[in-house]
């Protein structure tokens, strides 16, 4: 499964306004209960995992990716990506403040390993996070995603 077959259009939101890294979470778990991939209790324990293991989901500078267990309620292997109009501090002191957040679902332990690459491959290059921030539509996003991950 690849990066692109995840991240679809209807699953991108580009300056989405949120006061604090919880919003942040829900609008991006939002995105994925109205794509029916998960139940809207994934949501919740997407942020129950922060809560009990801190904010080791800012995977990178300006970029965080909240997920859950499959049991939580995924329904299919997705993922979604919204840009934050001002950005929110997670608690990552190295990482923080995150101005793009992906949640990730998947159904199993392997479905999603290639487009997980493909997203390491994606956010190895130093200024995506600012140009998907810059980007302002979702055409904008998915150009940027689709021009790193075939660089790969």
């Amino acid at each position: 499964m690849k990066l692109t077959d995840l991240l679809r259009p209807n699953l991108i939101a580009v300056n989405v306004h949120v006061k604090d890294w919880q919003e942040a979470v829900r609008e991006s778990g939002r995105l994925l209960v109205e794509d029916q991939a998960v139940e809207p209790r994934f949501v919740d324990a997407m942020i129950e995992v922060v809560k009990e293991f801190g904010p080791y989901i800012v995977l990178a500078p300006g970029f965080a990716m909240p997920h859950a267990k499959a049991e939580a309620g995924c329904l299919k292997t997705s993922m979604s990506l919204i840009t934050l109009k001002e950005p929110v501090e997670f608690g990552n002191p190295e990482n923080d403040p995150v101005y793009v957040v992906a949640a990730l679902t998947a159904k199993d332990h392997n479905e999603h390993i290639g487009a997980l690459s493909q997203l390491a491959d994606v956010l190895s290059n130093d200024t995506v996070v600012d140009e998907l921030v810059a980007a302002n539509s979702v055409e904008e996003i998915l150009a940027i995603v689709n021009s790193y991950s075939e660089e790969n």
